[in-house]
């Protein structure tokens, strides 16, 4: 079963997956809602499911479809790849990740390796994934002077918001730089995008 809220990619892929010998697509779903109840109508072998959706997204669908089969093997599809999107989508119990723009061998090879029981995640996503656990967290605080520095707030702006004083936002600053691991403003802002902790 194939689930994504644009006709050309759910199309897309419904032919690619039909023109295989072993592959039958059981049914196309354009939301998240309709996938869990589609799932449960037709309990496909392997589902792939866009991980951002109007009505539940991918990851709210994996969640729902799980609760009525903790066995359900599900590929994620996204044109994001940000450490958390990854590590939330395996947390929900995905078992492979896979972005659009993969080579339809990729694609394929994911679905029969997912349908084997096996576990299915591009060496670069995985390799992005172990950069994101392996790197320290950010706290509560520096989260919030991160956001703030990503609507282009000077450190004044940022102390005036959080009632804290320039010099504390200093702190707070090199103390991020450090575990983004950049060295300036613009690249702390961009690399927070890439790992999902911003959203601009």
């Amino acid at each position: 079963m194939v689930a994504d809220d644009h006709v050309t990619v759910l199309e897309g892929l419904a032919a690619i997956i039909g023109r295989q010998a072993d592959m039958t697509v059981v049914g196309q779903a354009a939301d998240g809602r309709e996938a869990v109840e589609l799932w449960l109508a037709r309990r496909p072998d392997v589902t792939m499911l866009d991980m951002r959706m109007p009505v539940l997204d991918g990851i709210g669908a994996v969640e729902e479809i799980r609760r009525h089969d903790g066995a359900a093997r599900i590929i994620m599809l996204t044109t994001f790849d940000t450490d958390t999107d990854i590590a939330n989508a395996i947390k929900a119990g995905a078992k492979g990740f896979l972005l659009k723009d993969a080579p339809r061998e990729d694609l394929l090879a994911a679905i029969r390796s997912v349908h084997a029981g096996e576990t299915s995640i591009a060496g670069a996503l995985l390799t992005k994934l172990a950069s994101g656990i392996s790197s320290e967290a950010l706290t509560g605080r520096e989260l919030d002077v991160l956001a703030l520095l990503a609507q282009g707030k000077s450190n004044r702006e940022i102390g005036a918001n959080l009632f804290i004083s320039e010099t504390t936002v200093k702190s707070h600053l090199r103390s991020i730089f450090t575990k983004l691991n950049v060295l300036s403003r613009t690249e702390a802002v961009t690399v927070a995008n890439r790992r999902g902790l911003v959203h601009l």
